[in-house]
């Protein structure tokens, strides 16, 4: 509560400084960045203040849409062989001038070659400090799938690949592909001090970074130099404030416009609140319980199918999602294209889990069962499912201990290989692309990092692989369908729930666009006088 009140207090003191004229809008997210550098993180949370506000992409999505369009590249084309894929970048964007780093010139082909040479080259210092760690980057086998980028000329690059990608341009309009300014980062390499990259960001994004008072705020200004125009608001605020039930009072006593992720029992209310207004839509997303089977007993098969049967998971439905979601039985969800719905769900059967359990050698089993500390678009209340778990365990002879951590210790110990117990985590997609989930989760890549159930299984890897090098969707989606067959055999994880993304703002707030991609941007939008 003492952040909250801290939170609420700086966003009246930006506010108060504000000339009476500028408009300020106040967003109450629901946690704090990792960092301000996205090619090191994998959080919505993280993203929605770094390269959703100070940057941009090659290529980007359409607002509201899973299709590509161009973005810092006014166009682009694809050789036959599918090896050569050469971008037209605009001769007018320019990155940001702040008190602690001016531009001596625009963006240019060398920026997006180093944006991705500091992901994949072992002598670029940015890789060293981070000693390679780019979690989006290596799950999605990036650094084997780049041969080269060519700098054809100033405003022309070529990205010359091993192999041909199907979601490749899609890939680079995710949020790790950021273009980050090779003159700044330089600087900060001379100085002695690169770190400063990952706290004091320049980009060429909508918003330019003011400052960060940790747990509390993060002050932004509409970038003057915008490529596409100036900011409609002069000023952004991102009020840090982790519960969702103290958002929602902001948002009603207006100290807030926007709020991600309200609890569900709340959504009735707003809907009927003269001064707010909800968006809503199904989420491209997926909830689950992601055990190492890298550790005993983890690593039987049938001692993860015991555990998923015995947890009842519509009950998590109508406590936890209050009817705002559905049960899930793949990795994707039902809204992608591939998704077979011929799989059928484990069912909930805790007399045969508790045989298969015995069966399996497993007696007074202890486990820790990880609980998520925040909200997210897949998850509404994490404890709250981790104690239902918890007592559906319990019924089976499985004593569950529930552990959490701050978001980002979180996210940073749930990769461990050598982590105990079971995570409960999520996704939302970043491509609308079945191998944005299932490799980048799942696959072999991912181990250590994006994959936390540790799982590496040949015969999925090899479909999930082979389906990213074809270009007709057809012969992809039957491939990720196989994949899915294999992973409910296989179970690495308990899929818990697909749910619906409600989106509450304040009733003067135009122009904002639910992104089904999970993100918050606040690129066009404004608020009416």
């Amino acid at each position: 509560m003492k952040k909250t009140l801290l939170a609420a207090s700086v966003a009246a003191a930006v506010m108060a400084t504000t000339p009476v004229m500028a408009k300020t809008l106040v967003y109450c997210s629901e946690g704090s960045p990792e960092g301000f550098d996205p090619s090191l993180y994998t959080a919505g949370t993280t993203f929605d203040a770094s390269s959703k506000t100070v940057y941009n992409r090659i290529v980007q999505f359409t607002p509201g849409t899973t299709e590509v369009e161009p973005a810092l590249a006014e166009s682009w084309e694809v050789s036959d062989d599918g090896l050569e894929v050469t971008f037209h970048l605009r001769d007018d964007v320019k990155f940001q001038t702040t008190d602690y780093f001016t531009p001596s010139r625009g963006l240019t082909a060398d920026d997006v070659i180093w944006t991705f040479e500091r992901q994949m080259d072992e002598n670029n210092e940015y890789y060293k400090l981070a000693n390679g760690g780019f979690e989006y980057f290596n799950a999605m086998s990036m650094g084997e799938l780049i041969e080269s980028i060519e700098k054809v000329d100033d405003h022309t690059v070529t990205f010359h690949l091993t192999r041909p990608e199907a979601p490749f341009i899609a890939n680079l309009a995710m949020d790790f592909a950021s273009i980050h300014s090779k003159e700044y980062e330089e600087q900060l390499i001379e100085q002695g001090n690169p770190e400063q990259a990952n706290q004091r960001p320049i980009g060429t994004g909508p918003f330019q970074f003011v400052d960060y008072r940790e747990d509390a705020a993060i002050r932004y200004q509409a970038n003057p130099d915008y490529f596409r125009g100036q900011q409609p608001i002069d000023n952004l605020v991102f009020a840090i404030t982790s519960d969702a039930q103290v958002r929602y009072q902001k948002l009603r006593a207006g100290e807030c416009h926007v709020m991600p992720f309200p609890n569900p029992s709340d959504v009735d209310a707003m809907k009927s609140a003269d001064d707010i207004q909800v968006l809503e839509e199904p989420g491209l997303n997926v909830a689950y319980f992601a055990y190492n089977t890298q550790q005993p007993p983890f690593d039987q098969v049938e001692v993860r199918k015991a555990l998923n049967m015995a947890v009842n998971k519509e009950a998590i439905i109508d406590a936890v999602f209050q009817g705002a979601g559905e049960v899930a039985k793949n990795p994707i969800p039902p809204t992608m294209w591939g998704y077979n719905d011929d799989i059928e769900d484990d069912p909930y059967d805790p007399e045969q889990a508790q045989q298969m359990l015995e069966d399996a050698g497993v007696e007074d089993l202890e486990m820790d069962l990880w609980a998520m500390p925040v909200q997210r678009p897949y998850m509404p209340n994490a404890r709250r499912t981790a104690e239902l778990m918890q007592s559906d365990l319990a019924k089976v002879g499985v004593t569950a201990n529930i552990v959490t951590y701050e978001w980002g210790e979180y996210l940073e110990r749930s990769k461990n290989e050598d982590r105990d117990g079971a995570v409960i985590l999520g996704w939302t997609g970043d491509n609308g692309d079945p191998d944005n989930f299932l490799g980048v989760l799942l696959g072999c890549d991912g181990v250590g990092g994006a994959n936390r159930s540790q799982w590496c299984y040949e015969p999925f890897d090899e479909l999930i692989q082979k389906a990213k090098t074809l270009d007709d969707q057809a012969e992809r989606a039957a491939l990720y369908e196989q994949a899915q067959v294999i992973f409910k055999e296989q179970a690495p994880w308990n899929t818990i729930a697909h749910s619906t993304v409600f989106m509450p703002l304040r009733q003067d707030v135009t122009g904002y666009t639910v992104d089904p991609l999970g993100g918050h941007s606040f690129e066009g939008v404004d608020i009416e006088e």
